[in-house]
C-alpha cells in the first residue's frame, strides 16, 4: 500500500535473500531527497487483527500519526503491549475492540507482544514518508504515485541482519517514469516462541 502522493513516477522493487529466495513482509520506503513532505495520516484507523491466537498481518507498515486499532476475534481474552521506544504502550486483557485506537506519533519499529501467550508477536512499521509499500510473498512490489524527485530508497524487515540504513539506494525520478530496484538481503534465523497444543492454549484466561 502507499500512503499519499498524486499520480506520478514508480518504483518496482524485488527483495530477495542471498540465495535467491523471495522475501515477503518486508517495507521498502522511498525518502525524497530534501526530507519526507508532510501528509496528515488516514482519517480512518489502521486495523491489526487477533485471529487464532497471532497478531494479523505479521507486519503492519503505516504512516507516523497513524491510528491502530487491535480488535481481538478470539473467544479468549488478549493483553497486547509493546515496549518499543518509538511507541510504548499497554492493553490490558480484553475481548472484542478496545474503546480507543494506539495513535503512532513517533516513526521507527514497534514490537507487538501479548503478555498472556508469549508466543504471539507481530510488528508496525512507522514511516516517516508517505511513500512505502510492503512486499507480497514473491518479494515483489510497486511504490506507485511518486513526485518527480530524487529518493533514497531502503528496505526493512523483522530478520535483517543488516542496519536498515545499509540497504540504502538511490533512485533519480527526476527524468524517468519508473525504474526498477533490488536488494539481496541477508536474514537471520527466526526463533519464535512454540504455542502449545490447541486444546492448551485455549484453556485460560
Amino acid at each position: 500500500m502507499l500512503a499519499g502522493g498524486t499520480q506520478g513516477a514508480e518504483i518496482r522493487v524485488t527483495v530477495k535473500t542471498a540465495a535467491g529466495a523471495p522475501v515477503g513482509d518486508a517495507v521498502v520506503i522511498a525518502v525524497p531527497l530534501r526530507g519526507a513532505p508532510h501528509v496528515a495520516p488516514p482519517k480512518a484507523s489502521e486495523i491489526v487483527d487477533q485471529i487464532d491466537q497471532e497478531f494479523v498481518p505479521h507486519v503492519k507498515a503505516i504512516l507516523v500519526g497513524s491510528s491502530v486499532f487491535f480488535p481481538n476475534k478470539d473467544n479468549v481474552r488478549h493483553h497486547v503491549y509493546s515496549f518499543s521506544p518509538p511507541k510504548v504502550f499497554d492493553l490490558p486483557l480484553y475481548a472484542g475492540t478496545p474503546a480507543r485506537p494506539v495513535v503512532f506519533d513517533k516513526p521507527g519499529v514497534v514490537v507487538l507482544g501479548c503478555n498472556i501467550h508469549d508466543w504471539m508477536e507481530a510488528y508496525v512499521y512507522v514511516s516517516e514518508s508517505p511513500y512505502y509499500v510492503k512486499t507480497a510473498a514473491s518479494g515483489g512490489a510497486v511504490l506507485r504515485n511518486l513526485p518527480a524527485d530524487r529518493y533514497t530508497v531502503r528496505v526493512w524487515h523483522p530478520l535483517l541482519e543488516s542496519e536498515e540504513s545499509a540497504t540504502q539506494q538511490s533512485a533519480d525520478l527526476s527524468t524517468a517514469a519508473a525504474l526498477d530496484l533490488s536488494w539481496s538481503v541477508s536474514l537471520r534465523t527466526e526463533f519464535r516462541i512454540r504455542r502449545p497444543p490447541a486444546g492448551e492454549a485455549h484453556m485460560h484466561y
